[in-house]
């Protein structure tokens, strides 16, 4: 049987060579690319011929979310498995809403790597389970919603991810460096968002990222 080709993504080596011992007794699992940077992961990966792509989201060069999106833009069948310290609902709303098939602690990732990957590859969902909380308290706050919910967002998922970054206090200038584009299209993205949602100033947008999920009021 051919082996399940992954890549592991992680700027630390330490972590990786961690991940790699957990992953060494099953044959079937192979890593065939380690890689430390997330402009060198997007290089590479469409020649690899890889089926799964375990990934930090903090790697240089290739921020957060935007990793993900163009991980899964690249090949919609190519699985995802975020690895992660970070435990609050609105990352984990934002990491499965770009496209991640999974979210894994890293310090669980002794126990649960395998079994994480092995649901990714049978088509589910995987979640470490101290996570599971956070994430069910956002779904039932969204349920408790649903008798005023808020109209559906006519913005581009990349208008959402600058909405968020204003919304988190981030300037144009640091918008920009962080998602590689120009610090005029990222002022027309805020112009255009402003239009699109008829709101003429940043704390309008901060109010209405909180109203839709984007982040909370403690990240306000």
């Amino acid at each position: 049987m051919p082996s399940y080709r992954m890549v592991l993504a992680e700027d630390q080596a330490a972590f990786r060579q961690k991940i790699k011992k957990i992953l060494a007794p099953n044959r079937d699992l192979e890593v065939v690319a380690e890689i430390g940077d997330g402009l060198e992961l997007m290089e590479l990966l469409p020649g690899l011929s890889a089926q799964m792509v375990i990934m930090d989201l903090t790697l240089p060069h290739l921020p957060g979310f935007e990793a993900i999106r163009r991980v899964k833009g690249s090949d919609p069948d190519l699985k995802v498995l975020v690895l992660t310290s970070r435990r609050e609902k609105e990352f984990l709303q934002l990491a499965f809403g770009m496209g991640a098939d999974g979210c894994l602690l890293k310090e669980e990732a002794s126990l649960e790597l395998l079994a994480a990957i092995k649901a990714i590859r049978q088509g589910e969902v995987y979640l470490s389970p101290e996570l599971a909380p956070p994430l069910a308290e956002l779904y039932i706050q969204n349920l408790r919603r649903t008798t005023h919910p808020p109209p559906p967002t006519p913005l581009t998922g990349r208008e959402i991810e600058i909405l968020t970054l204003i919304a988190e206090g981030k300037s144009s200038k640091e918008i920009a460096a962080r998602l590689f584009l120009s610090f005029r299209t990222v002022q027309n993205h805020r112009a255009n968002i402003l239009r699109k949602l008829n709101l003429k100033k940043t704390a309008d947008l901060v109010r209405y990222a909180i109203r839709q999920g984007y982040i909370s009021t403690a990240s306000s």
